[in-house]
């Protein structure tokens, strides 16, 4: 049903209306930047470094609202550009067609130097993280073919085979040059908790070795008394037989001996 005349203009009557001060004291009904009503589009040549940016606004946008739309095309948030027109540095309030931007004006970008240095501190972050991480991961490659050899000792000792000390100490010492390793390298946040997790992992393998050893000596006591008391038990077994059988045969060989002088 088509409205009369007299119910649009009630209802224009109702609409909610923004208003704002523009520089020089005037008092405007506020436009939203891509509105119809806020002027035609103008386009704008926008300078930033080596790069050239070509963006449509309305002719009556703020240089924020020019913010906004190149923080799209460029990445840069509103709060890290700066915008230069005609060599001076414009505020996010100011319009474009009050200042003079008109058509295919040229308006210079560049960013922030507190925002570009934050940047680089964060980029450098980054890259000492990164280094921390691959450094880690360098040890914890060495663990692992460490930590195969733990395993294999112990694998012997539980079959029963004697290990030499030396085998304990040369491990404990290869484990303990990787966690002087670790201690050398900077970390922080995640790059931290990965080494922190690899230093318990190799204390881990450190106090699996004391174990190890200590079994191993204990093992090695056992067999030893085990061969003792064999070798004595063999001793035993060949006196008996060489006190009881070269007497009787003595003993026999005399009275033989007397036996056939007796006859």
């Amino acid at each position: 049903m088509k409205k009369s005349k007299n119910t649009e203009t009630r209802e224009s009557n109702y609409r909610e209306i923004h208003w704002e001060l523009r520089p020089g004291g005037m008092l405007v009904q506020k436009m939203d930047v891509g509105d119809g009503s806020s002027g035609p589009m103008i386009k704008i040549k926008v300078s930033h470094g080596l790069c050239h940016y070509d963006i449509a606004v309305p002719a009556q946008s703020t240089f924020g609202d020019l913010k906004k739309v190149l923080a799209h095309e460029t990445g840069l948030e509103s709060k890290e550009q700066r915008l230069l027109f005609k060599g001076k540095e414009k505020e996010n309030d100011e319009y474009l067609h009050m200042v003079g931007v008109k058509d295919m004006s040229k308006v210079i970008l560049f960013e922030d130097p507190a925002s570009k240095e934050r940047k680089l501190e964060e980029m450098k972050r980054n890259q000492d993280t990164l280094k921390a991480y691959e450094a880690v991961a360098r040890v914890r490659a060495e663990v692992d073919k460490l930590c195969e050899k733990v395993v294999a000792l112990e694998t012997n000792i539980r079959s029963g085979t004697k290990i030499a000390e030396k085998e304990f100490s040369v491990l404990t010492e290869l484990l303990m040059i990787q966690l002087l390793k670790l201690d050398s390298i900077e970390a922080d946040g995640q790059a931290k908790v990965q080494r922190k997790i690899e230093v318990r992992r190799i204390q881990s393998f450190v106090d699996t070795l004391e174990n190890l050893k200590v079994r191993n000596s204990k093992s090695f006591s056992h067999n030893s008394n085990a061969v003792s008391v064999t070798t004595k038990w063999e001793t035993f077994a060949s006196g008996v037989g060489s006190l009881s059988a070269p007497v009787p045969l003595q003993s026999a060989t005399k009275l033989n001996q007397d036996w056939e002088l007796f006859d």
